[in-house]
């Protein structure tokens, strides 16, 4: 088998070493038809009257009006100020430039290049796929330990706002855990699973709705669909928690409902203000269902012990959960900042710290604000309040502009209590980046940053927000050329307006400049000259009429 593959003119060798050999050659390829066209005109020049051909040029251009090369660069000023406009929209939107990627799409692949699939598979790992490079699996998709309910939260935020927080991509993804988590084997479904397993699948909610109803009368006790009512029928918080309760009756034995529904009970409590029951609640789900680790429910139980502001709990549940061996997340960092920080922040001053230096304790708060920053560098804009917050998305890229978003929104206020917290933290911050090595790739606590955030984020958030990108990139090449186009091109169309006899003597002089290279080739070529000494006179002669033609009146 290894003998017939490797014998193959086809295979995948062969076909990278023709590549690779026609990527080399292209070069010398290019070069030799430049040279071709350069000798076919030097053959040519008689026939084709290059002469005559640029005199007449130098005529037309000597009988322009100054409007007409107002009207040339007012135009062209236009049309790049269009494409800057275009571009950066473009950018501000997508993150690159529309000319770059139409170039890099359509004419990389003509000249040889292989296509960049660093986007490629950004999102197939959200089904639980795994994937064979690193830069995919640190842009996993995560499900929200705290995301909202649809009915109660998010649908409120549309009818006051009429802006949809939630994206469909988002959505899409929800219904696809859904489906995983709730109908499991798709061997063995019931009539309702069938009917509940196209209902998750629904884009309409008022469809989804009626396909619930629709569950329930072929089973009274069909849980996913109270589930679903509950999520996005209900308007209300005690709405929900009832029809929960109802579904957890409705379980059974199934293991994946029970865990959400139990979850979902003990956020009802949570938001309802009986935040003892519901740390209660989630203590009890951690210990009944220990290997459920990956549905992040301790992270639900740190905000709800934030809240009762039992310190010394939410350090043991960091003790546990804050290790160099499990996943991070910006809850359990900034957490652990939090604490830290608040030991030292009521006394903290930055005057004082710059005189006589930091003590242990500080030296230890701002390292755990450094580590916390690094791991993600866009949540200190939202706790610090210079960007607006948003409702957190049901899905988050862990590092991302998501999970700030997720994270700011619920753990804001536990900042705030903490007196001087956030003075802390903006004194020190912005210290972080100092610290990380360049470039990003060396990464310094934790691994390099990932680059695929943005393309990610940009899919999680709804198109209102304005993602915070890491590391801040430039503005692309071609924005910065139509930029200096249009200033040039609108500098010159007011030139030429205020100042007409001035830039005509300059158009005159670039004009002339052609015909005297002309004279110059045909001087040295030309056998009627007989000589080189008859040729530098005609050179001369050109020469010297060249102040004559620069001088003679528009």
């Amino acid at each position: 088998m290894a003998d017939s593959s490797g014998s193959n003119p086809q295979s995948p060798g062969f076909t990278e070493k023709l590549k690779s050999w026609l990527y080399w050659s292209w070069t010398y390829i290019c070069t030799l038809w430049f040279a071709m066209v350069l000798t076919m005109v030097y053959v040519l020049r008689s026939p084709l009257k290059l002469q005559e051909t640029v005199n007449a040029a130098s005529v037309f251009l000597n009988t322009l009006t100054p409007k007409f090369y107002v009207a040339l660069t007012g135009t062209s000023s236009l049309i790049s100020g269009l494409i800057l406009i275009f571009e950066w929209w473009y950018f501000r939107k997508y993150g690159t430039s529309f000319i770059e990627q139409v170039s890099v799409s359509h004419l990389r692949p003509l000249l040889g290049g292989v296509e960049n699939s660093s986007s490629a598979g950004l999102f197939s790992s959200v089904n639980g796929d795994t994937e064979p490079r690193t830069n995919v699996a640190e842009c996993k998709v995560w499900r929200n330990p705290l995301n909202l309910f649809r009915g109660a939260e998010y649908s409120r935020y549309t009818w006051v706002t009429g802006k949809e927080p939630l994206t469909y991509y988002d959505m899409n993804l929800s219904a696809q855990d859904h489906q995983t988590f709730f109908l499991g084997d798709t061997q063995q479904l019931r009539p309702e699973d069938s009917v509940m397993q196209k209902a998750w699948r629904e884009r309409n909610p008022q469809a989804r709705i009626r396909a619930a109803y629709q569950a329930i009368e072929l089973n009274r006790e069909c849980a996913a669909a109270y589930v679903l009512l509950a999520e996005e029928e209900a308007t209300t918080i005690t709405e929900a928690e009832r029809l929960f309760k109802q579904a957890l009756k409705s379980a059974g034995k199934d293991t994946n409902l029970v865990v959400y529904i139990k979850r979902r009970l003990a956020m009802c409590a949570r938001k309802l203000g009986r935040i003892k029951e519901a740390v209660k609640m989630m203590r009890d789900l951690m210990k009944e269902f220990p290997l459920l680790g990956m549905l992040n429910i301790h992270e639900n139980l740190l905000e709800a012990l934030l809240e009762l502001q039992a310190y010394a709990d939410v350090q043991a549940v960091l003790a546990k959960y804050d290790d160099i061996s499990l996943p991070k997340s910006a809850t359990i960092c900034y957490t652990s900042a939090l604490l830290k920080a608040r030991a030292v922040s009521d006394k903290f001053s930055p005057e004082a710290a710059s005189r006589r230096g930091l003590s242990t304790a500080e030296m230890n708060a701002v390292e755990a604000i450094h580590r916390a920053v690094e791991f993600n560098p866009h949540v200190p804009k939202y706790l610090l309040e210079m960007k607006s917050l948003i409702l957190p998305p049901e899905h988050i890229l862990k590092r991302g502009d998501s999970e700030a978003v997720a994270y700011a929104f619920f753990h804001l206020q536990h900042w705030k209590r903490a007196e001087g917290a956030l003075n802390l933290l903006h004194c020190t911050w912005e210290g972080t980046f100092r610290i990380i090595p360049y470039p990003l790739e060396k990464g310094h606590l934790f691994y390099p940053y990932p680059g695929c955030t943005e393309t990610a984020d940009r899919e999680l958030l709804p198109s209102f927000h304005e993602v915070s990108v890491y590391p801040k990139k430039e503005l692309p090449f071609f924005i910065l050329f139509t930029a200096g186009l249009c200033s040039f091109c609108a500098m010159l169309a007011m030139l030429t307006h205020q100042f007409p006899e001035l830039m005509g003597v300059f158009v005159k002089a670039r004009a002339a400049v052609p015909a005297v290279v002309s004279e110059l080739v045909l001087a040295f070529s030309d056998p009627l000259f007989g000589s080189l000494s008859d040729g530098l006179h005609e050179i001369w002669v050109s020469l010297a009429e060249l102040p004559l033609l620069v001088h003679q009146p528009w």
